[in-house]
Parts: structure tokens; sequence; C-alpha cells
């Protein structure tokens, strides 16, 4: 549904995206409507990555495991707290400190499994390698979140 898929580009957008829809991503055709679950579209992009970047096949298997869990544990942190825009006006500042402080902690748990997983990538990834994971997936989040921006006329 149109919720869940907005919580995904949300998680996704903070972390330097290892995501981006390209040809490969969308070259199969679907049913109008039919939406992939995340866990395949975490999928297709992995193994895009890994093609694009041509990984032996012991490093993309290696790669798209390790993509994989990471992603698990960020969709389990669940999207960054956030304040309704009803009530800008009417919080208290222990009510907004409260978020802000909460902002704090869930980008410093998305920065602790960053850390976490860049020293996973490194057993198997130059350094390099991981930069252009890196680039690349910041790349299709762009493309992910312009998708699903309404276009003005």
């Amino acid at each position: 549904n149109p919720t869940d898929m907005k919580k995904l580009i949300r998680i996704m957008l903070p972390l330097m995206a290892i995501f981006a829809l390209t040809c490969s991503v969308s070259a199969q055709p679907r049913k109008t409507g039919e939406k992939i679950s995340r866990e395949q579209l975490a999928e297709k992009q992995a193994k895009h990555i890994s093609e694009k970047l041509c990984f032996s096949p012991e490093v993309s298997e290696k790669f798209i495991e390790t993509y994989l869990k990471c992603q698990r544990e960020i969709w389990e942190m669940g999207p960054r707290p956030r304040q309704g825009r009803a009530k800008k006006g009417s919080m208290t500042d222990t009510q907004t400190d409260s978020i802000i402080q909460s902002r704090f902690d869930h980008s410093q748990k998305l920065l602790d499994l960053r850390k976490k997983y860049y020293a996973e990538y490194s057993k198997f990834l130059t350094p390099k390698q991981i930069d252009r994971v890196y680039e690349m997936e910041r790349q299709m989040k762009q493309r992910l979140s312009e998708r699903r921006r309404p276009r003005r006329k």
C-alpha cells in the first residue's frame, strides 16, 4: 500500500542510498498497479549494484546477503520520528525537545548500523567499491524519491 512505500522511502533516504531503480530493476514487466515488496526491491537493488560493479559470483553472494541483512535491521528501526503538522504550534518546549531527542537517537542508531555494515562490507570489498555502492544507493534513493513526488505542471 502507499503508506508502506512512503515509509520505505523515508527510511532509505538518510542512508547514503544503496538503491537505484534502473533498467534491470524495472525491466521485468509487471501488471499495472502491482507493487513489489520492499524485500523484493532491496534484493533487486543489491543484484543490480553487484552486476554494475562486476562483483565475482562469490563476492556478489556475500554482498547481496549482507545488504539484505542491513536493510532488515534498518526496517526494524522503523521510520524517523517526526512531529505532526497540526501539532507544531501547539506543542510545549518539553514536547518539542522530546521529539528532537528521539530524532537524535534514531540518527545515532542509523549511524551505528552504517558503521557496523561498513565493517562487514570491508571484509570482502575495497573502500573504493564500498564508496561506489553508497553512491549508487544515493542515486537510487533519489530516483525513488522523484518517482513518488507528484509532478507539477
